[in-house]
Protein backbone atom coordinates (compact mmCIF):
# COMPACT_ATOMS: atom_id res chain seq x y z
CA UNK A 1 0.00 0.00 0.00
CA UNK A 2 1.04 3.66 -0.73
CA UNK A 3 0.55 4.95 2.91
CA UNK A 4 2.58 4.34 5.77
CA UNK A 5 0.11 5.80 7.73
CA UNK A 6 -3.63 7.28 7.43
CA UNK A 7 -5.73 8.34 10.23
CA UNK A 8 -8.01 10.75 11.06
CA UNK A 9 -8.45 12.66 14.13
CA UNK A 10 -5.64 12.17 15.96
CA UNK A 11 -3.67 14.85 18.00
CA UNK A 12 -5.38 17.31 15.54
CA UNK A 13 -3.65 15.76 12.71
CA UNK A 14 -6.67 14.76 10.49
CA UNK A 15 -4.51 13.41 7.41
CA UNK A 16 -0.96 12.07 7.56
CA UNK A 17 0.36 9.49 4.88
CA UNK A 18 3.50 8.25 3.15
CA UNK A 19 3.36 8.12 -0.47
CA UNK A 20 5.89 5.72 -2.10
CA UNK A 21 7.01 3.70 -5.18
CA UNK A 22 5.80 1.10 -5.19
CA UNK A 23 8.88 -1.82 -6.25
CA UNK A 24 7.77 -5.46 -6.96
CA UNK A 25 10.70 -7.18 -6.33
CA UNK A 26 11.55 -7.47 -2.57
CA UNK A 27 15.82 -7.33 -2.01
CA UNK A 28 15.65 -11.14 -1.36
CA UNK A 29 13.94 -11.78 -4.53
CA UNK A 30 16.19 -9.19 -5.97
CA UNK A 31 19.16 -11.60 -5.10
CA UNK A 32 17.55 -14.79 -6.40
CA UNK A 33 16.81 -13.42 -9.27
CA UNK A 34 20.66 -12.04 -9.84
CA UNK A 35 21.95 -15.33 -8.67
CA UNK A 36 19.56 -17.14 -11.38
CA UNK A 37 21.05 -14.59 -14.22
CA UNK A 38 24.63 -14.78 -13.33
CA UNK A 39 24.30 -19.15 -13.31
CA UNK A 40 22.56 -19.13 -16.67
CA UNK A 41 24.84 -16.63 -17.87
CA UNK A 42 27.81 -18.23 -17.23
CA UNK A 43 26.75 -21.73 -17.98
CA UNK A 44 25.61 -20.52 -21.74
CA UNK A 45 29.04 -18.49 -21.44
CA UNK A 46 31.33 -21.15 -21.11
CA UNK A 47 29.86 -23.21 -23.68
CA UNK A 48 30.19 -20.47 -26.00
CA UNK A 49 34.16 -20.55 -24.93
CA UNK A 50 34.19 -24.23 -25.19
CA UNK A 51 32.93 -24.36 -28.57
CA UNK A 52 35.82 -21.41 -29.40
CA UNK A 53 33.78 -18.45 -29.51
CA UNK A 54 35.47 -17.41 -26.43
CA UNK A 55 34.35 -13.39 -26.44
CA UNK A 56 30.85 -14.09 -26.27
CA UNK A 57 31.51 -14.86 -22.90
CA UNK A 58 32.61 -11.06 -22.03
CA UNK A 59 29.22 -10.37 -23.14
CA UNK A 60 27.40 -12.36 -21.35
CA UNK A 61 28.78 -10.62 -18.25
CA UNK A 62 28.24 -7.43 -20.00
CA UNK A 63 24.57 -7.92 -20.08
CA UNK A 64 24.58 -9.13 -15.70
CA UNK A 65 26.33 -5.98 -15.22
CA UNK A 66 23.61 -3.47 -17.12
CA UNK A 67 20.54 -5.76 -15.38
CA UNK A 68 22.31 -5.27 -12.56
CA UNK A 69 22.91 -1.62 -12.89
CA UNK A 70 19.29 -1.01 -14.08
CA UNK A 71 18.02 -3.23 -10.61
CA UNK A 72 19.84 -0.36 -8.92
CA UNK A 73 18.74 2.49 -10.59
CA UNK A 74 15.55 1.26 -10.28
CA UNK A 75 15.69 0.65 -6.72
CA UNK A 76 17.14 4.38 -5.60
CA UNK A 77 14.82 5.90 -7.71
CA UNK A 78 12.28 4.01 -5.38
CA UNK A 79 13.50 5.59 -2.35
CA UNK A 80 11.57 8.68 -2.86
CA UNK A 81 8.51 9.82 -0.35
CA UNK A 82 5.88 12.10 -0.36
CA UNK A 83 4.68 13.39 2.91
CA UNK A 84 0.95 15.09 2.90
CA UNK A 85 0.51 16.04 6.61
CA UNK A 86 -3.46 17.71 7.29
CA UNK A 87 -3.73 20.00 9.97
CA UNK A 88 -6.89 22.71 10.86
CA UNK A 89 -3.87 25.03 9.82
CA UNK A 90 -2.45 23.63 6.99
CA UNK A 91 -1.49 21.25 4.61
CA UNK A 92 2.49 20.37 4.34
CA UNK A 93 3.80 18.35 1.64
CA UNK A 94 7.09 17.12 2.54
CA UNK A 95 9.01 15.50 -0.90
CA UNK A 96 12.00 13.78 -0.48
CA UNK A 97 14.53 12.90 -3.65
CA UNK A 98 15.45 9.72 -3.99
CA UNK A 99 19.56 11.34 -3.06
CA UNK A 100 17.55 12.78 -0.28
CA UNK A 101 16.87 16.47 -0.64
CA UNK A 102 13.73 17.80 1.06
CA UNK A 103 11.54 20.04 -0.53
CA UNK A 104 8.64 21.57 1.28
CA UNK A 105 4.99 23.05 0.50
CA UNK A 106 2.04 23.85 2.53
CA UNK A 107 -1.61 25.18 1.58
CA UNK A 108 -4.29 26.81 3.95
CA UNK A 109 -6.82 24.11 3.75
CA UNK A 110 -10.27 26.10 3.31
CA UNK A 111 -9.62 27.35 -0.02
CA UNK A 112 -7.37 23.68 -1.25
CA UNK A 113 -8.83 22.22 -3.91
CA UNK A 114 -8.50 18.54 -4.89
CA UNK A 115 -7.80 17.61 -8.97
CA UNK A 116 -8.09 14.41 -10.08
CA UNK A 117 -9.66 12.67 -13.38
CA UNK A 118 -13.12 10.65 -12.61
CA UNK A 119 -12.25 8.07 -12.95
CA UNK A 120 -8.08 8.00 -13.07
CA UNK A 121 -6.26 7.16 -15.98
CA UNK A 122 -2.63 6.42 -16.61
CA UNK A 123 -1.98 10.27 -17.33
CA UNK A 124 -3.94 11.72 -14.92
CA UNK A 125 -2.55 13.69 -12.07
CA UNK A 126 -3.41 14.25 -8.49
CA UNK A 127 -3.42 18.10 -8.47
CA UNK A 128 -3.60 20.41 -5.55
CA UNK A 129 -4.65 24.30 -6.12
CA UNK A 130 -4.73 27.27 -4.42
CA UNK A 131 -4.66 30.93 -5.01
CA UNK A 132 -3.02 30.58 -8.17
CA UNK A 133 -0.58 27.54 -6.72
CA UNK A 134 -0.50 23.94 -7.47
CA UNK A 135 1.24 21.25 -6.94
CA UNK A 136 0.96 17.57 -8.55
CA UNK A 137 1.57 14.92 -5.48
CA UNK A 138 2.41 11.12 -6.07
CA UNK A 139 3.31 10.80 -9.87
CA UNK A 140 4.64 7.21 -8.86
CA UNK A 141 1.34 5.85 -7.41
CA UNK A 142 -0.82 4.03 -10.09
CA UNK A 143 -4.46 5.46 -11.05
CA UNK A 144 -6.08 3.56 -8.31
CA UNK A 145 -3.87 4.79 -6.01
CA UNK A 146 -3.65 8.38 -7.04
CA UNK A 147 -7.99 8.35 -6.99
CA UNK A 148 -7.35 6.50 -3.50
CA UNK A 149 -5.46 9.51 -2.25
CA UNK A 150 -7.43 12.16 -3.70
CA UNK A 151 -10.79 10.28 -2.04
CA UNK A 152 -9.27 10.15 1.76
CA UNK A 153 -7.90 13.67 1.20
CA UNK A 154 -10.99 15.42 -0.04
CA UNK A 155 -12.74 13.41 3.19
CA UNK A 156 -10.38 14.95 5.15
CA UNK A 157 -10.79 18.26 4.05
CA UNK A 158 -14.11 17.91 4.41
CA UNK A 159 -13.28 17.30 8.36
CA UNK A 160 -10.99 20.44 8.55
CA UNK A 161 -13.62 22.70 7.30
CA UNK A 162 -16.60 21.63 9.14
CA UNK A 163 -16.55 24.10 12.70
CA UNK A 164 -15.31 22.47 15.43
CA UNK A 165 -18.01 22.26 18.76
CA UNK A 166 -16.81 23.27 21.95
Amino acid sequence: MTTEHDQIGAGGTLFDAVLTPHRSLSPGGFVILMGCIVGISFTIGMLFAVAGAWPIFGFFGLDVALIFWAFRASYRSGRARERLRLTRDELRIERTDPRGNVRRWTFQPYWLKVEIDDPPEHASQLVLRSHGRFLVVGDFLSPPERGEVAATLRRALAECRTPVRA
